[in-house]
């Protein structure tokens, strides 16, 4: 008896969890875990096509990596990474002003190991990170317990005028920012690095869509612009890459990796080793056998030309469906379009109820937003389903705003047996 009201007692006592936890939101995994409720078409998320998966080639890989290398495969490995992938994503990256090795990359679980490295190397609690709104959610996740102010940095209006001043970094999603898809300009591009030359402030190039360009030729990324501007042997310059494989080849593999100066790299080395010690072996062996059979390179023609098609029907849906309440710009890349609502009044908070009622799921702007606020976006992603599963879903979506708006029809809205 005395041993039950003491562990009553020892219960009442315990701490309480980090602050930080009381503003989290639960998008992120609403988005991935979507897919396992019967019936609801998941237009929210930015996840692949499995189709376009290289299953057998990735299964022959994987024996492979075991069986070849069974010590880079089976133990632990170097914190930074496995020598020879840096060695060969120091070589994809380099270009004629651009000289790395592997001094100059880190090997990370994914893109979002990468952000979380950053938070915990460049941002003290309440210090500003400066970038465009709407953000993506996934970098505001990974940042929020290192409790920063952001500071919003349009990169639509006079690029010569970009600033940051007393930022820890500028953060950018240059090729098809998430959630937006919009494509940041050349010169644009040109004035973000002067401006980190310039002020001596580091800037974060997230890139996980680079290889889904569908309209036109790629622009070159900033940390090609950089070495422009200071070209030497190896890159010392402000910054910092953030690539993966999972929009290029797989999600499941986790492999992800930051290029940047020596000693931020060592920096993001440091914070590693306390987060996870050392990198998924196999993942990385296979990462590097695709890369060096010319796997993603073969791989990226279908999986342009499918999302391309994916988004064009996507596009074709929003104008029969959604035309009468919202706006937006079909992206030349990328995997999602952003629609703003053109009366104020329509909440889109409240519209992800509304859509999960009618069978849809779909990204709120207030999860894009630092501070919450934008109730009048929406992400929408063209690339994880079928044509037919996209114009049901905006179908659906195009019920659920009317109910909500109480309005008469507007739009093909006659019922649909698609699941």
């Amino acid at each position: 008896m005395n041993l039950m009201k003491q562990d009553v007692v020892s219960r009442h006592l315990r701490a309480p969890f980090a602050e930080w936890l009381s503003h989290t939101n639960d998008l992120t995994s609403r988005f991935v875990g979507a897919g396992r409720i019967p019936g609801l078409i998941n237009i929210a998320g930015g996840l692949p096509a499995p189709e376009v998966f290289p299953i057998e080639e990735l299964a022959a890989l994987a024996q492979a990596a075991v069986r070849e290398f069974p010590l880079d495969t089976l133990t632990y490995g170097p914190t930074d990474g496995l020598p020879e992938l840096r060695d060969a994503i120091a070589a994809r990256f380099s270009t004629e002003n651009l000289c790395l090795d592997r001094s100059n990359v880190l090997i990370t679980a994914g893109g979002t190991q990468a952000l979380d490295l950053i938070g915990k190397v460049l941002i003290e609690p309440g210090s500003a990170v400066a970038g465009e709104f709407p953000m993506y959610a996934g970098a505001l996740d990974a940042w929020r317990p290192r409790c920063p102010t952001y500071r919003q940095t349009s990169f639509a209006t006079d690029a010569a005028r970009i600033s940051a001043p007393d930022a820890r970094f500028i953060y950018t999603v240059p090729n098809f920012s998430n959630p937006t898809g919009r494509l940041v300009d050349l010169d644009t591009r040109r004035a973000l690095v002067e401006v980190a030359h310039r002020e001596g402030i580091w800037i974060v190039e997230d890139d996980p869509y680079g290889s889904l360009y569908y309209d036109q030729p790629a622009l070159p990324g900033l940390l090609e612009l950089s070495a422009e501007l200071a070209p030497r042997d190896g890159y010392r310059g402000p910054v910092v890459y953030l690539g993966t494989l999972s929009k290029a080849l797989v999600p499941g593999l986790r492999v992800g990796w930051v290029i940047g100066s020596p000693d931020i790299i060592e920096a993001l080395k440091s914070a590693k080793q306390g987060a996870d010690l050392c990198s998924n072996g196999m993942a990385q062996r296979i990462a590097l056998a695709a890369m060096q059979n010319g796997l993603i390179e073969r791989l990226r023609p279908r999986i342009v030309n499918l999302y391309r098609e994916r988004r064009d029907v996507l596009a074709t849906a929003m104008e029969e469906y959604l035309a009468d309440w919202f706006d937006w710009e079909v992206p030349v890349g990328g995997m999602f379009i952003w629609g703003v609502a053109r009366d104020l009044s329509l909440d889109t908070d409240q519209l992800v109820s509304a859509g999960m009622d009618a069978g849809v799921l779909i990204g709120p702007g207030s999860a894009f937003d630092p501070h919450g606020r934008d109730r009048s976006g929406i992400r929408l992603n063209f690339t994880a389903n079928s044509s037919d599963r996209l114009d049901e879903a905006v179908r659906r979506l195009g019920v659920a705003v009317q109910k909500s708006r109480g309005a008469g029809s507007g739009g093909r809205l006659a019922p649909s047996n698609v699941a």
